[in-house]
């Protein structure tokens, strides 16, 4: 007689996580209830999500968060639902937002437990006026003081602490991308079931590509390193790689990465000379260590275009830093043009 799976064989996130803890001999389930958590908000702003321009109050319009950037609407309602999602069950010892200029302090009604999550709630969230791809992404890092209230200094560690990263990606289908330190594995919101389905297990990034994805309406303020890469890759098949390339720009940077851990390339956001752009936009501990850590795991190499990402130790909550990731070839030329000078 055949056998029936609801999942048609394919794990769900549930299963992944205790096959994966097996082998932990000191495992207690902590981690996997505070990844279940997360991946519980992250459904509930997909739907938020889906509903679009619905989902937001008539009448109610953007703010200014604490970095001084837009904020819309489903930023506040995705951070809230993190918030909530995340601060009940005892996993974790406290959390840093995007949206939230100090560390979020657990209720004292709630237990507190050891681990530190670091989240943007909504990335690329001015995408959702045109009904394109957004996300959300985290960062699971051990609290250094256990289950004490953390200070700011606890969440400054660098990106190799990371226990796990990962990000939802709120598209035609939305999708769980996942990393625990073994590989990168993508999984997708079954609507009906109501669960992530493992359907992209051990993703690979290939180490060449000839695609690449910039804002080059920004050529002007560029270092000279990142000027000369990207000429080289518009001159195409007639310049000195010998090679047609394509480019790309989204304005997101979950869908640039999952674009990129899908069917490879590289991604740019690098320095350049304007206020405020010096040393970088993307934020360290919530956007640069996570994506970078799903990069590596996958086979790709993250950089701010000088040296690996994952080894830096941010000074601030907030601090920002540029970021190069992507086919490991590609980004280790760039790195080293800059060294040339």
């Amino acid at each position: 007689m055949r056998q029936l799976s609801p999942t048609g064989g394919r794990p769900t996130l549930a299963q992944f996580l205790i096959e994966s803890r097996r082998d932990v001999p000191d495992a207690t389930g902590d981690f996997d209830g505070l990844v279940t958590v997360i991946a519980l908000a992250c459904k509930a702003i997909a739907l938020q999500v889906a509903r679009g321009v619905l989902a937001v109050p008539a009448g109610e319009t953007d703010a200014t968060n604490v970095q001084g950037e837009v904020q819309r609407p489903l930023d506040v309602v995705s951070n809230e639902l993190f918030l909530r999602a995340c601060e009940w069950n005892g996993v974790c010892a406290g959390m840093v937002s995007e949206e939230l200029d100090e560390p979020y302090v657990i209720p004292s009604r709630y237990p507190r437990g050891r681990y530190l999550l670091c989240f943007d709630p909504l990335d690329g969230s001015s995408n959702i006026d045109v009904n394109m791809s957004v996300g959300s992404i985290f960062s699971v890092r051990r609290a250094p003081r256990g289950t004490a209230v953390p200070t700011t200094e606890d969440f400054l560690l660098p990106g190799t602490a990371q226990l796990c990263a990962g990000y939802a990606l709120y598209g035609p289908s939305s999708m769980l991308v996942l990393t625990v330190g073994r590989g990168t594995h993508a999984f997708t919101l079954d609507p009906q079931l109501g669960e992530w389905i493992l359907t992209h297990p051990d993703i690979a990034i290939a180490p060449t590509t000839r695609e690449f994805a910039i804002n080059a309406s920004n050529q002007r303020h560029w270092e000279p390193a990142v000027s000369r890469y990207v000429q080289e890759c518009l001159e195409g098949e007639t310049g000195v790689r010998g090679v047609d390339f394509n480019m790309r720009w989204i304005a997101s940077l979950v869908a640039e990465a999952h674009r990129i851990l899908m069917r490879g390339g590289v991604f740019l956001y690098p320095r350049d000379a304007r206020e405020g752009y010096r040393q970088g936009r993307l934020r360290v501990l919530y956007e640069v260590h996570p994506v970078a850590m799903l990069i590596e795991q996958a086979g790709g190499w993250a950089s701010d275009g000088h040296t690996r990402v994952l080894p830096l130790v941010p000074r601030a909550l907030h601090e920002r830093r540029a970021f190069l990731f992507g086919a490991r070839e590609e980004v280790a030329r760039i790195e080293g043009y800059h060294r040339e000078g």
